[in-house]
Formats: C-alpha cells, structure tokens, sequence
C-alpha cells in the first residue's frame, strides 16, 4: 500500500527530532515492534488545544509505573512537544496520537539494562467528527467475547485482541461491538460503553478489565451537572439487552450512540433504534466542555 503524499509529508516528533513522517525510521529490534512494549495514548486537540490534558498525562504516569517503564518527559515537556505538532497542521481540531517504547534492544524478554534509551514518537492528524448519519442514526453493534488479556487497564500498544474484536464487528456488517467477559459488560473494541435505564447511567467499574477512558471522569462530571444519576457496577448482558441506550465514549468518537445491538432496536417507544434523550444530554454537555476547555 503506498501512502499518500500529504501523509508522508506530514510533521511527526520521534526521539527528539521534529521532521517528515517519510523520514522517521525505527528499528526493526526495537522492543514496541517485537513485543508491543509500550504506552501509548491519544490526545483530542480543540481549537488548538488540547482537551484534559491534565488526565492524559496522569493515565500516562499509571500507565508507565504499571510496566515498570520511565517518564522521558516532565509534564512541562509533553505540553510543549504537543503544542508544537498541533502547530504543524493548520486544522484547529486535532488528535495527537503518542507512544513510548522500552527502545531499542537485543531480542530478550526480559527488560533491557536500565540505561537503554526509550523510543518515543507522535503524529498529529485532521480531528474527523462522527459523520453526520452515524450521530443521528447511531451505530451498529454486536456482542462479543471480550478475549484479551486481563490488563486493560494499562494502555499497552499491543492492541491485537482490540483489532480482532474490532474486525469480527465489520465481518458482521456492523459499526461496533460490546464485549462481556463471564457475563459482564467491559467494553467496546477501541471505546467505553455506558448503559442506560429509566434514566439513569450505568458503568461498569475502573477495573483492570476495561481501560479507564479520559471520557470516564468527563461523564461522571457532565451527569452530576446535568442531574443524571450514575451509579458505577458491574453490568450483566441481560441489563444491557434491556438498555433504554446505550453510549459509546472514546477521543475520537467523544460520545455517540449505539442504536442497535445484534440487528435488534435498542430502546423503547419513540427512541427505539434512535439516539435517546439522556445521549441528546450527554452530547450537549460534552460541547459545552470543549468550549470552556479549549474556547
């Protein structure tokens, strides 16, 4: 597959150096390529900046200690490295993507000595909202298995069982999944999933079996000031085939609707198979948080 020029000519930041992503280069030894060593995280830029910074680098920081990995930056120096990029792409909107490996070393699964270099790299790309068919018709969804390791809580670049879970979805002809490990809600492939019933919101707990998304706190927040009540638990499949909606939350998606789950409407009465009015809320509220954030 060739690349298109804009692509290649694009700004990307790798080990201190700033330059096109057709010049960026990595070894093949380098520990993210043969054992996906790594964290990696992914920032939404509004207006040029960026959204909850503050909560992506404290998951960062979780991250990182859970894998026995150091910061190579302070902060101060991923604001700087982040503004810097977006300053690159004209657009207002963006999302920073950003990884760190355990850098470059002979094949051994045990850690490198402590003096090897990290390897650090981010690219900045155009901010694509949800097309405007999906915001209003929602998204299509199956139930799946949820097989990956018991470690979602750290944002690993090993991302394999999320790109199966994503793929079986499009096999099946749909947007999306909800995955259920013994019975219980996680999430979706690439996103937090929130249930909600008669009104109320639902979520399944900060656990190692899902990752904490930075839109977690954001909804907690946004349904306490919109007079929503949540209630944080673990989820059954029956509870969810029950759902009045269900919600999908992630960076790139922000928040969007599930509509229907295994060709069956999700929903009741007028907004069976529609995006429901606590979404309508949920929506409201998050771009209403953008402009404060980011003006």
């Amino acid at each position: 597959m060739t690349l298109p020029a804009e692509l290649l000519n694009r700004t990307v930041y790798l080990n201190g150096e700033f330059l096109p992503l057709k010049d960026a280069k990595v070894s093949v030894l380098d520990r993210g390529f043969i054992f996906g060593d790594g964290i990696y995280e992914v920032v939404a830029i509004y207006n040029k900046k960026p959204f909850r910074m503050e909560q992506h680098l404290d998951r960062l920081e979780r991250s990182l200690d859970k894998i026995k990995l150091k910061n190579p930056l302070s902060r101060q120096g991923w604001k700087d490295l982040i503004a810097k990029l977006a300053d690159t792409l004209p657009d207002p909107d963006q999302f920073v993507y950003f990884q760190i490996t355990r850098g470059v070393a002979p094949r051994d699964f045990g850690f490198p000595a402590a003096d090897t270099d990290t390897t650090l790299f981010a690219i900045t790309s155009p901010f694509k909202p949800v097309p405007q068919a999906q915001r209003e018709g929602g998204l299509t969804l199956t139930k799946l298995p949820d097989l990956r390791w018991l470690r979602c809580d750290i944002k690993s670049v090993s991302l394999l069982g999320a790109v199966l879970a994503k793929q079986d979805s499009l096999d099946a002809g749909v947007d999306d999944c909800v995955m259920f490990r013994d019975g219980y809600l996680t999430e979706s492939s690439s996103a937090n999933v929130w249930i909600v019933k008669d009104g109320k919101v639902y979520a399944p707990p900060r656990d190692n079996l899902i990752l904490e998304g930075i839109r977690y706190g954001l909804m907690q927040e946004m349904a306490e000031s919109s007079g929503i009540p949540f209630e944080v638990r673990r989820i059954t499949e029956a509870e969810v085939d029950a759902a009045d909606e269900v919600l999908i939350t992630s960076a790139t998606r922000e928040v969007v609707a599930g509509t229907r789950l295994n060709g069956k409407a999700i929903g009741r009465g007028d907004y069976a198979g529609k995006p429901g009015p606590v979404y309508h809320k949920f929506y409201a509220a998050y771009q209403e948080a953008k402009k404060r954030l980011c003006g």
